[in-house]
C-alpha cells in the first residue's frame, strides 16, 4: 500500500476530500468520459478480454455502522497504463440505494473502521508519508490525520467503549550486518543461524510485527503501549493474517490476539499459534488455549461480553485439519467445541447482534455457504445455497429485522455485496460496480458434472462453456488443475485463472474437485496427504477423459493447466499422461521434491503431505516427484514463474524447462523478476493473459505467435 507521496500528504488529502464540489465535477466528468470509452470498447466486444478483466471494479467490505443502518466498502480501480491500483472508500445504505463516495485521492484507503459512537469513519492511508490513521465524517467531510507512528501502523481497530485504539506496527529485535559491522556500512550480505529466514514473498526484516494500544478521545491519542516487550514474536501471524486475528472485549478492558510464540527453526515446523488476551487494568496476559495444539485464530468477544470464540485446528504442523469453531464461556473458563459432527471448515466467525448465534462461512460441494451455530447448544443451519461463494460480512440489526451485509462471487461475476435476511432468507443485492461492463460481455455457462472416479467415488466437476457454445461444434478442452493442495474449486472470480476468459478464448474448461480439496468432507480432503502422485492425479484424468467423450469436445485438442500444486500436477502429468494431452502450462510448479523440501520455508506443510524429510522417509519424493518422469515427456510445455515466490522457489520451473529444451520439447519459460506466488501488478497480469493463450493457440490449434528468447 505504500506509495510516493508529497511531503503535505495530510494538506493534499484534506483538499482532495473536503473540497467536495471542485472535486466532484471532476469525477463526474471522469465518469461520463469513462463510461463513453467502455461503451465504445465494450460493444464492438462480445467476449471477456485481459483488459477488459483487468477493467473491472474490486470491491471489497463491508464495514457495518454501529446503528447497522448503513456501511462503508471500497472499491479498487486499476489503471493499465500506469500499472497501478487505487482503492476508494463509499457509503451505502443497508438497504441499498445509490452510493455515496467518500475519498477521492491519490493513495489508497483501507482498514475502515467505523468510531463506536458513529460519529466519525477511521481509516488508514499512506498519503502523508507511512500508512498513518485517519478519520472523516461519515459523509467524507472534515478529514484528518490521526496518528503520527515512525514506520507506520496496519490492523487499526477502535475499543468497543471508544476510548482506546489497537493497531500493530513492525518493531526491529534483530541485528542486521551492518548493526554488528558498523565499520562495513556497504557490505551487502546476511548471516542466517536459524530458518524462516524468509516467508512466501518477503525476506526477514529484523522486525516483528507487536500488538499496541492507545488511549483514544475525539481524535487525539495518547502514547502507544507494546503489548508484546521483546518477544520475537508476531500478531497477526505472518504473512497472511490481518485484523480478523485481533478482537475486543465488549467492555473495552482486554483484547485478544492471535500468536505464535516459537521461532526459528521451531517455527518453520510447527503450526501451534494460540490466542492471548491481555487485561488493560493489571497488565497482565493469559494463554486461553494452552495445550491446544493446531492453529488457534480469529477470536471474536461477544456483545454480552460473556463469551470468546475462536477457530481452532486440532493437530500439530497440519496446516488444512478441520478448522473447528470453538467457544469459551469467560464465567467459567468452559471451552466447547460447536462443530462436532460438522464435516466441514469453518471460516471467519462473527456473533449476532443478541450473543446467541455465530455466523461463518464454509466450502461445501464446490462452493462457499454462509452457515448459523446457535451459541447454547451448537446446532448448525445452513443459511445459503446456490452457485457462489459468499465471502466477508457485517452483522445487521437483531431478531426478525436481523442480516448479514455480505460479500459475494461466481464464476461469472467479481465480488458485489449483497442483504441477506437472516429471518426469511431472502438475499437482495447492494451494488452493481461492474454492471456496465458485465452487462455487454456474453459469459459461458458454467455446470455441475459428477464424474466417477476410478475408485467409484463421485466427483464435482465445474464444466465452463465458450459463449455461444454451439453442441454441434468441436472445441478443444482445458483441464484446470487446482492448487493448494488442500483448495476447493469453488465459485471464485479469479483475476488470473479466470475460466470466463478461458472460454472466451474458445475452450471447454473442465475443472474438478479432485481428492484433496474441502467442501467434501475430512477424509476426501486428508486422501491427497502422502498421496500426491496417486488418487489424486487419477481423479484429474478421470474427470478429462469423462469430457472428452462428448460429441463436442475434439480429443486431439486437450491441454492442462494449473498454479502451485496445479504446476505440480502438470508437471506429473507431462510424465505420466499416455498421450492425453498436446500442452501444459505449469506456474509456479514443484518439480524436484527433494530440492523443494530444502529450499521452500514452511517446513511442517511437506512435512505432513509427504509424509517427512526425504532423507527420513524417501518414499513419497521417489514415487511422486515429477523430475522423476522426465523420460517420459513428449508434450510442448509452458513454464511460468516469479523469482519472489519462495514457497516454490523458481529454480523448480527452471529446472523444469531445462530438462524439456534438453529434450527437444517446444518449450517456453515465463519468468516475471518481481512477482512472487502470484501476478499482482495489471500489465504483468495482462501479459501472463497473453502468453497464455498464445501458448495454447499455438500448440493446440497451430496458429502461430509471438516468441520469446
Amino acid at each position: 500500500m505504500n506509495r510516493d507521496v508529497v511531503n503535505d500528504g495530510e494538506k493534499t488529502l484534506l483538499s482532495s476530500i473536503t473540497d467536495r464540489g471542485t472535486n466532484m465535477k471532476k469525477l463526474l466528468s471522469a465518469l461520463v468520459l469513462f463510461s463513453l470509452f467502455l461503451g465504445m470498447a465494450t460493444e464492438a466486444q462480445d467476449v471477456l478480454t485481459p483488459e477488459t478483466l483487468w477493467s473491472l471494479r474490486r470491491v471489497s467490505g463491508p464495514a457495518m455502522s454501529p446503528d447497522g443502518t448503513q456501511f462503508v466498502y471500497g472499491v479498487r480501480v486499476y489503471d493499465i497504463e500506469e500499472n497501478r491500483g487505487n482503492t476508494d472508500l463509499f457509503l451505502l445504505s443497508v438497504n441499498g440505494g445509490e452510493p455515496v463516495q467518500l475519498t477521492d485521492t491519490p493513495g489508497s484507503e483501507f482498514n475502515y473502521v467505523w468510531r463506536p459512537d458513529g460519529e466519525r469513519i477511521g481509516f488508514l492511508s499512506a498519503l502523508s508519508g507511512s500508512v498513518q490513521l485517519w478519520e472523516m465524517n461519515p459523509d467524507g467531510s472534515a478529514v484528518r490525520q490521526i496518528s503520527d507512528i515512525a514506520g507506520g501502523i496496519s490492523n487499526f481497530a477502535y475499543s468497543p467503549t471508544g476510548d482506546h485504539i489497537s493497531f500493530t506496527r513492525a518493531v526491529k529485535l534483530d541485528q542486521t550486518i551492518h548493526d554488528i559491522y558498523p565499520d562495513l556500512p556497504k557490505a551487502d550480505a546476511r548471516v542466517m543461524d536459524q530458518l524462516m529466514y524468509r516467508h512466501w514473498d518477503t525476506w526477514h526484516d529484523y522486525a516483528y510485527s507487536h500488538l499496541f494500544i492507545a488511549e483514544y478521545s475525539d481524535g487525539e491519542i495518547g502514547e502507544p503501549i507494546d503489548l508484546m516487550p521483546g518477544e520475537r514474536y508476531d500478531t497477526p501471524l505472518n504473512p497472511f493474517g490481518g485484523g480478523e486475528q485481533i478482537g475486543w472485549s465488549a467492555d473495552g478492558r482486554s483484547i485478544a490476539y492471535t500468536s505464535k510464540k516459537v521461532v526459528g527453526t521451531a517455527y518453520a515446523v510447527s503450526t501451534n499459534s494460540d490466542i492471548d488476551v491481555y487485561d488493560i487494568a493489571t497488565g497482565n496476559t493469559a494463554n486461553l488455549t494452552q495445550g491446544m495444539m493446531g492453529y488457534d485464530t480469529e477470536p471474536v468477544f461477544s456483545p454480552d461480553g460473556r463469551y470468546l470464540a475462536w477457530l481452532s485446528m486440532e493437530r500439530d504442523g497440519y496446516e488444512a485439519d478441520r478448522n473447528r469453531l470453538f467457544v469459551r464461556d469467560l464465567q467459567n473458563g468452559v471451552n466447547r467445541e460447536l462443530t462436532i459432527g460438522f464435516d466441514q471448515d469453518a471460516h471467519g466467525p462473527a456473533w449476532s447482534n443478541d450473543s446467541r448465534t455465530i455466523h461463518f462461512t464454509s466450502e461445501t460441494q464446490g462452493t462457499i455457504q454462509l452457515f448459523a451455530a446457535t451459541a447454547a447448544d451448537g446446532t448448525i443451519e445452513q443459511m445459503t445455497e446456490g452457485q457462489f461463494n459468499y465471502g466477508g460480512f457485517g452483522v445487521s440489526g437483531t431478531g426478525s429485522d436481523a442480516s448479514l451485509i455480505v460479500s459475494r462471487t461466481s464464476m461469472s461475476a467479481a465480488a458485489d455485496i449483497y442483504n441477506l435476511s437472516t429471518a426469511s432468507g431472502q438475499v437482495t443485492q447492494l451494488t452493481f460496480a461492474n454492471k456496465d461492463i458485465l452487462d455487454s460481455i456474453e459469459l459461458g455457462k458454467v455446470e455441475p458434472r459428477w464424474v466417477t472416479t476410478t475408485d467409484g467415488k463421485e466427483m464435482l466437476t465445474w464444466v465452463i462453456y465458450p459463449p455461444g457454445f454451439d453442441p454441434n461444434r468441436q472445441y478443444p478442452a482445458l483441464l484446470y488443475c487446482q492448487g493448494g493442495p488442500q483448495g476447493t474449486v469453488s465459485q471464485f472470480f479469479s483475476y488470473r485463472w479466470n475460466f470466463q476468459m478461458m472460454a472466451a478464448n474458445g475452450y471447454v474448461v473442465v475443472a474438478p474437485n479432485r481428492r484433496g480439496v474441502p467442501s467434501f468432507g475430512q477424509e476426501w480432503k486428508e486422501q491427497i496427504s502422502g498421496d500426491w502422485g496417486g488418487q489424486a492425479m487419477q481423479d484429474l484424468l478421470s474427470a478429462i477423459d469423462d469430457i472428452a467423450t462428448e460429441p463436442y469436445v475434439d480429443a486431439e485438442r486437450l491441454g492442462a493447466v494449473g498454479a502451485s500444486f496445479g504446476g505440480y500436477s502438470v508437471f506429473w502429468l507431462a510424465g505420466n499422461h499416455e498421450g492425453r494431452f498436446k500442452a501444459f502450462i505449469s506456474h509456479d510448479g514443484a518439480f524436484n521434491l527433494e530440492a523443494m523440501f530444502g529450499a521452500t520455508e514452511e517446513i511442517f506443510f511437506p512435512n505432513f503431505d509427504l509424509d517427512g524429510a526425504y532423507w527420513d522417509n524417501p518414499t513419497s519424493y521417489e514415487q511422486f516427484s515429477p523430475h522423476n518422469f522426465v523420460g517420459n515427456w513428449d508434450t510442448p510445455m509452458l513454464v511460468i514463474h516469479g523469482q519472489k515466490d519462495f514457497r516454490l522457489p523458481v529454480t523448480e520451473s527452471m529446472q523444469a524447462f531445462t530438462a524439456a529444451q534438453l529434450k527437444g520439447i517446444p518449450s517456453r519459460f515465463l519468468y516475471f523478476p518481481e512477482e512472487s506466488h502470484w501476478v499482482l501488478s495489471a500489465q504483468n497480469g495482462i501479459l501472463w493473459q497473453r502468453v497464455f493463450f498464445d501458448w495454447l493457440g499455438t500448440e493446440l490449434e497451430g496458429r502461430g505467435g509471438a516468441g520469446g528468447e
